[in-house]
């Protein structure tokens, strides 16, 4: 099996040194983050990549790799100005270092469609400050003028025949000081990021099945672990019988730790058996009797609490009075399931004098801190090393399996690896949260929106993880794609309304995009044939082109968010061969949105059956997301979202009873299957603009099919379904004419 290949963390904690008489370099960009911008100011700089004097080079990958590509499209960015064949460089995982800190994110984490908007400019100037250390070397060496040098392909070549590798040059090279400034180069002068036949550096070794995911993990005298863990949310164990788990061959002790009961054994198949064999007593905690009537009568209930206010402009509850027609509707979301096709594990050898955790983790930054409050050690005492991630969806930014796995090596003294089930993997998530949303939109005569309101309750996910960023009632994580609201409606007021629900709440990709977008891309399609009008023109008629850029969005300074979303709306209608007439039980759908500095506009083509099942045959994008750095994997990740998207739309929907998860694998929690996947997923990508910066991939369409989808059903049935996901059942009871929307005339 391929060793992963990381370095030993303290050479991460140097500033700039020679590593083995090489070339290492790095720094790091301040950037709107306080945190990076405060970390940034006391920094020196670090390795992000490095020479060796054997002409070997290595490319740090600071993010980790969980199938969206990061350890091409990261690395390329640096090759490109190194002025290296990108096929032909190592690329090694980072270690937590705050050099690596995600600086739009405020720490070494992956998500939030982040990776490459972070490292766009970081990287580049990594590459191009070691391309021009090289370069000043060479020119020493020789005696002229570093113009009369340049680097290409791995060597720098000057006057009279002049030539030396990176390799040669290496250890000159790191003894000069690290430039302040470097240009870097056009886009259009680009050789590699953006070349669409560059294949993932990844594949070979994935399709060799020698890549090493954290389930793949062996390391000399391993022991394994299968736990036991409360069958509801906020249990803890009462008191257990293990006598006849002890029996089973292969079990070298079961201990408790502070979640649950681990059998530890020389397999996991041993450790497995042996702990079905655990007679357990449970605390059942303050969850024990929750179930889903009364998870949705609480958020109900909540939702009459007048909530925080985060948006607001003019005086909507007037304007909605005075409007010639007022339209209103109530949405209810569902809580869903990560379900990473990998399920969570750790390797973790804690000893007295430190530890080694080896974990699938989109979280290097935090994983020492909370072993070192699990184990009494401190956290510069602990090396972590991240494998590749089979899924992450946003899970793996909890650390909480890491832990567990701590704990238990802490307590049998040896290295453990502790592989959850499928089982546990699905009941002991942190899920999407649900939510109830109601919307009301005020129009004049002429169907022209006057007035806007929006009150969204749900549980709060920052507040349970990261409760600092949660402000004046307002977690920022909970109204991604409504406080950007695009449409131009001059009186709106906007709230939110935390609620606890009992079910423990996460980051799911897309986050709360995924919830608004599904609501303010329904709602305005209702308004729109409310008021007889086309839904594509009428998002066009009525976007906000005036204004300040959105503060989350990270849009360039002239670039409206309007005039980009008309853009992709005016493209999408004609690719989409929007308008044409539909057979019976047909229909297209329309949605569009910006996240994550990226514009897209979706149109979904589905068919009904008369048993109210949804196929899905054709979805088209339109995608404004700057230069694509790997465009084959940036189709990739649209693809993704898609299915990820689309799963949740028909299928997701994660239901507790006595306090505990019903749905247990994919036979409860389906999955789209290849066979339900649209047959046609039409990708068209709108040129960057000069100095445009690359958009987020990871995660739009995720949010933007399912409304896309949702906008089609009611084009081909009539049925306005505010319910997900689009389940026959779900369809039959909007069928219902008690949940037309119909207009309360003022």
């Amino acid at each position: 099996m391929e060793n992963i290949n990381v370095p030993a963390r303290r050479e991460f904690l140097k500033a700039s040194a020679a590593v083995s008489g090489g070339l290492a370099l790095g720094f790091y960009l301040p950037t709107a983050s306080k945190l990076a911008e405060a970390q940034a100011a006391t920094h020196s700089p670090n390795a992000w990549v490095k020479i060796g004097t054997d002409n070997t080079i290595t490319i740090m990958c600071a993010r980790s790799e969980m199938g969206q590509d990061v350890y091409t499209s990261m690395p390329i960015l640096v090759a490109e100005e190194l002025e290296v064949d990108i096929n032909k460089v190592k690329v090694e995982f980072a270690p937590p270092a705050e050099a690596y800190i995600n600086a739009l994110l405020g720490g070494q984490l992956t998500g939030g469609s982040t990776s490459v908007r972070d490292g766009w400019e970081k990287l580049r100037k990594a590459g191009a400050s070691a391309r021009m250390m090289l370069v000043n070397a060479a020119a020493q060496q020789w005696g002229v003028d570093a113009a009369q040098c340049k680097a290409v392909g791995g060597a720098v070549s000057g006057p009279g025949g002049k030539r030396a590798t990176y390799g040669q040059l290496a250890e000159a090279a790191s003894k000069l000081e690290v430039p302040k400034e470097v240009p870097l180069k056009p886009v259009s002068e680009f050789k590699q990021v953006g070349n669409a036949k560059q294949k993932r550096l990844d594949t070979p070794a994935k399709v060799a099945g020698t890549a090493t995911f954290g389930i793949d993990v062996r390391v000399p005298n391993m022991l394994y672990a299968a736990v036991a863990m409360p069958p509801m949310m906020g249990g803890k164990v009462g008191s257990y019988d293990d006598t006849r788990a002890k029996a089973m061959p292969g079990v070298k002790a079961v201990v408790q730790y502070s979640r649950g009961v681990a059998v530890v054994a020389d397999s996991y198949w041993q450790a497995k058996k042996a702990k079905d064999l655990l007679e357990i007593t449970w605390d059942e905690g303050p969850n024990a009797n929750n179930d889903m009537r009364k998870v949705w009568a609480g958020l109900k209930e909540a939702s009459q609490q007048a909530g925080a206010v985060f948006r607001e402009a003019g005086d909507a509850d007037g304007a909605m009075k005075d409007a010639a027609k007022v339209y209103e509707a109530t949405y209810e979301l569902p809580f869903l399931s990560h379900s990473p096709m990998e399920p969570q594990n750790t390797v973790a050898d804690v000893r007295a004098d430190g530890a080694t955790i080896i974990t699938p983790t989109q979280f290097q930054q935090l994983v020492p801190f909370v072993v070192a409050g699990a184990t009494g050690l401190k956290p510069e005492q602990i090396t972590v090393i991240t494998t590749f991630l089979g899924g992450g969806f946003g899970r793996r930014v909890e650390v909480d399996y890491t832990i567990d796995a701590a704990e238990i090596s802490k307590a049998v003294g040896a290295p453990v690896k502790m592989v959850w089930s499928r089982e546990d993997d699905m009941t002991h998530d942190s899920y999407r949260p649900g939510g109830i949303y109601k919307v009301a939109m005020g129009v004049d005569k002429a169907g022209k929106p006057v007035a806007y309101r929006y009150h969204g309750t749900s549980p709060s996910i920052s507040a349970r993880l990261f409760p600092s960023i949660v402000k004046d009632g307002i977690d920022p994580f909970a109204v991604e794609a409504i406080d950007n609201f695009p449409y131009a409606v001059p009186n709106h007021k906007l709230t939110y309304q935390m609620h606890d629900s009992g079910i423990t709440p996460g980051y799911w990709r897309g986050v709360s995009h995924n919830l608004n977008c599904y609501v303010v891309e329904g709602f305005i399609d209702e308004v729109a044939h409310a008021v007889g009008k086309d839904p594509i023109q009428y998002r066009i008629d009525n976007l906000e082109y005036q204004g300040e850029k959105h503060k989350w969005s990270g849009l360039s300074a002239g670039v409206p968010v309007g005039g980009r979303l008309k853009a992709v709306l005016e493209q999408v209608r004609s690719k989409a061969g929007w308008g044409a007439k539909m057979p019976e039980g047909k229909g297209m759908g329309v949605a569009s949105m910006e996240g994550y500095n990226t514009v897209m506009a979706c149109v979904a083509e589905i068919s009904v059956s008369k048993n109210y099942d949804v196929t899905v045959e054709k979805v088209t994008y339109v995608v404004d997301a700057g230069p694509l750095i790997h465009p084959d994997q940036a189709a990739a990740q649209m693809e993704s979202c898609t299915i990820f998207g689309l799963s949740a739309a028909l299928f997701g929907e994660i239901t507790v009873k006595n306090g505990g998860v019903e749905q247990t694998n994919f036979d409860g929690y389906r999955v789209v299957r290849m066979n339900e996947a649209p047959k046609t997923i039409s990708l068209n990508w709108v040129p960057a603009a000069k100095d445009q910066p690359p958009g987020g991939l990871g995660e739009p369409a995720t949010a933007v099919v399912a409304a896309a989808v949702g906008n089609a059903i009611f084009a081909a049935t009539g049925i306005r379904v505010r319910r997900l996901p689009f389940t026959p059942e779900n369809i039959k009871l909007y069928a219902d004419p008690r949940h037309t929307m119909k207009p309360r005339s003022v």
